[in-house]
């Protein structure tokens, strides 16, 4: 979970982990890059569009170099079409509008990743 608001953190992981994941949490994205650059390997990241030092279009671009299949879900307030548009052009798999609902999240990540459905 990448997101600069602990309150999205909090409600994010806690839905997570109920479903029996285990929750890393980034405050952005140069954050979560450098993460992954030291090696963590998630099997999904759920992303905030805007925060502070990369926006997580700019972690979707520098994330597909690495991890080239893992699946990432933007998760914002917004929800233009263009802007989904420029984060599915990125790498994004999914986008989840603010505030996401439990079974909301559920359903994406049971879509996403079903052998841990």
């Amino acid at each position: 979970v990448v997101d600069d608001s602990k309150l999205i953190q909090w409600s994010l992981k806690t839905t997570l982990e109920a479903g029996r994941f285990q929750v890393e949490i980034c405050e952005d994205g140069a954050a979560a890059l450098a993460r992954i650059e030291a090696g963590l390997r998630p099997d999904l990241i759920l992303t905030d569009l805007n925060m502070p030092n990369m926006n997580g279009i700019e972690l979707t671009k520098a994330v597909r170099t690495r991890l080239r299949f893992t699946p990432i879900v933007l998760v914002s307030t917004e929800s233009q079409m263009a802007r989904k548009e420029e984060a599915k052009r990125a790498g994004a798999t999914g986008w989840l509008v603010k505030p996401v609902k439990p079974e909301e999240l559920r359903r994406i990540v049971d879509k996403l990743m079903p052998v841990a459905a």
